[in-house]
């Protein structure tokens, strides 16, 4: 079954126009959505919009959009204020440069649309598929849709082309914000730790290995809702934070990975490489009462 397209829109460069269709990346339907229910009676509750001042329930037409520049001081603007302000949504996608693509970071990844060609644009698609695929370049430009501006990035993805919508550089905060500390590594504790890479170490990302398993059990306990079923939760257990020997830890878990992939001799061979167990405190006490 082929894909719906969502929008249509013209990629530019130079003098050269070429016809889209945007497609979605994701599966509609996804996300599990719940309504707020009226415990009592079981009714959907509505929203209302209630003025603190006197209050009183406030409809849609007696309500004006404000911005707080001071506590509690706004100034106020009409719809037709704001729409005059809009981006012209002009469905042209204007590339203005074309960069490496790796220079492009992913923490400024938004959305992903795939593009397809539009009717009479098949050649030239392919044309800047091609072109983008040999120089080792993505384009980046503007788009406008729905009344705002956005910055996207086009680039080759398996034989066609994706439309990144791109975060402005304002919209990114800054890693030098987030607090590092202090800590030594040791030569040998990261020799453990890149063993312990390369022991799950793939050559391929299989995104179907994975599924949102939270989603299916909440998928289950609707349907076992709807079923009639009485359900029981079990509390859990907060989990305990706790101070570990790194090396300790690495050798554990090249030893548990060892052992399952090669089985029980396998993991007394891993456990003696690890080296010998270090005694626990009951352990000592039994020596010494002997």
């Amino acid at each position: 079954m082929s894909a719906r397209a969502i929008g249509t829109a013209t990629v530019s460069f130079g003098l050269v126009s070429i016809p889209v269709k945007l497609y979605s990346s994701g599966e509609p339907g996804q996300k599990i959505g719940f309504n707020l229910i009226h415990k009592d009676c079981g009714s959907r509750l509505k929203q209302q919009y209630i003025c603190p001042q006197d209050s009183e329930k406030v409809e849609r037409e007696d309500m004006v959009k404000g911005y707080e520049f001071s506590k509690g001081r706004y100034v106020l603007f009409n719809n037709e204020e704001l729409k005059a302000i809009e981006e012209k949504s002009t469905q042209s996608i204007e590339i203005t440069e074309f960069v490496p693509a790796e220079q492009v970071e992913r923490i400024y990844l938004d959305k992903v649309y795939y593009l397809g060609p539009d009717k009479g644009g098949e050649r030239s698609y392919r044309l800047l598929c091609r072109a983008l695929r040999e120089t080792g370049r993505a384009a980046i430009g503007k788009y406008a849709a729905r009344g705002k501006g956005y910055l996207v990035m086009v680039r080759p993805y398996g034989d066609g082309l994706v439309l990144e919508q791109l975060k402005y550089a304002d919209e990114v905060k800054a890693f030098e914000e987030v607090p590092l500390g202090e800590g030594e590594v040791k030569p040998e504790e990261l020799q453990l730790a890149k063993q312990l890479v390369e022991q799950a170490a793939s050559d391929h990302f299989r995104p179907e290995n994975y599924s949102d398993e939270v989603r299916a059990r909440i998928l289950e306990l609707i349907q076992r809702k709807v079923d009639g079923e009485d359900i029981t939760v079990a509390p859990s257990e907060e989990p305990q934070t706790q101070i570990i020997d790194i090396m300790e830890a690495l050798k554990a878990s090249l030893a548990g990975g060892q052992a399952a992939a090669t089985g029980p001799k396998g993991a007394r061979r891993a456990a003696k490489k690890a080296g010998p167990k270090k005694e626990t405190g009951k352990a000592i006490r039994k020596k010494a009462s002997a």
